[in-house]
């Protein structure tokens, strides 16, 4: 049986601010959202009692929380202290595998020490070298390692073990369910599904069927079952770039120029990466913040600026344009590396 930790550091972007300006500790700090189209990256737990939520439009988060402080966002800064974090996992096991700047799984299954004294040792770890905290779940696999390091954010520190399960999950919500989603979860509370607890009471075919690939793991997952290994090297799974515009638009020609501009930043990153893609997807958001996404997949794989946009252009005039788009982002998937299809040509 695996020993596998989730470590989740509490709210990060917000807590490198406080730590930076003393001045900010124990306030209500908003990250980005300065401007009215700006978006919240993230806030502390201060400004999270008054509603505001990471993705939260800013004119709203300021309507929640008035006397909150918006500062902006120094992504560089939170990338230095995440590789001071990331060298304190790095101590204990090379089977690291970051999910995010502020987030991984590490598998300890074998070492020396108890899987609650390594936590621990993390915790005041990096408390010591960069004054941040972090929640920590213990448990047999990923997906309840990290329902665990939710349970009790923050400065967390929860293990779930077999004999737990399937108790433990029956009354949580199933929107903690990894692979379950807002509109998921909407369509089964609409038939009467709210617990992990009524969804396991759904049959096997019914979930395949409801979810298509994904209904098997989720009919595994919610008791206890998930064999997915920690991965060191994880592959990034697309290549992105977005913009809240200054204006909302309904001017295609303009939303054009973002496209091109968009694929000219992604070919960059390609050629760095020397990977291929053959997925293309245009997102959208509209006024009224509905999002919608439209992709394409194509037999060949690209990787030029002028291959990507033309895709993305010819997406963008099938999109029903009935309202003003407020963001616009282009998104690349589904990659090969590129040597490889060199040879495969060949």
């Amino acid at each position: 049986m695996r020993n596998i930790i989730h470590v989740d550091l509490d709210a990060f972007f917000a807590s490198v601010e406080q730590g930076d300006d003393p001045n900010l500790k124990g306030k209500p700090i908003i990250v980005g959202g300065q401007s009215n189209r700006g978006v919240v990256c993230t806030c502390s737990y201060e400004a999270r009692k008054y509603g505001v939520r990471s993705a939260m439009p800013g004119f709203m988060a300021k309507k929640k929380c008035p006397h909150g402080i918006f500062v902006p966002v120094r992504m560089e800064r939170y990338k230095e202290v995440s590789r001071e974090v990331f060298k304190v996992f790095y101590e204990i096991t090379n089977l690291v595998e970051p999910l995010s700047i502020d987030e991984a799984y590490l598998d300890v299954t074998g070492l020396n020490k108890k899987p609650i004294e390594i936590a621990n040792y993390i915790k005041k770890k990096v408390m010591k070298q960069t004054g941040l905290t972090l929640s920590v779940g213990i448990s047999y696999n990923k997906f309840l390692a990290k329902l665990a390091s939710d349970w009790n954010k923050p400065i967390g520190l929860k293990v779930i073990t077999k004999d737990m399960v399937p108790d433990i999950l029956k009354p949580l919500s199933i929107r903690q369910v990894y692979g379950i989603g807002k509109k998921s979860a909407k369509r089964l509370n609409n038939i009467g599904v709210f617990t992990i607890e009524d969804l396991m009471k759904l049959p096997k075919d019914y979930l395949m069927d409801y979810f298509g690939k994904y209904g098997l793991e989720i009919y595994h997952r919610i008791r206890g079952v998930d064999h997915r290994a920690v991965e060191p090297r994880r592959e990034r799974k697309s290549i992105g770039k977005e913009i809240t515009l200054k204006e909302d638009t309904q001017d295609t020609d303009y939303l054009r120029g973002y496209l091109y501009k968009f694929s000219e930043e992604i070919e960059a990153i390609m050629e760095k990466k020397k990977v291929v893609a053959k997925t293309i997807t245009v997102k959208m958001k509209t006024l009224d913040f509905e999002s919608h996404t439209k992709s394409r997949t194509i037999h060949e794989y690209i990787h030029l600026r002028e291959e990507i946009y033309h895709i993305a252009s010819d997406i963008l005039d099938e999109v029903n344009m009935n309202k003003p788009i407020r963001l616009i982002g282009l998104t690349v998937s589904n990659f090969s590396d590129r040597k490889i299809e060199q040879l495969s040509f060949l």
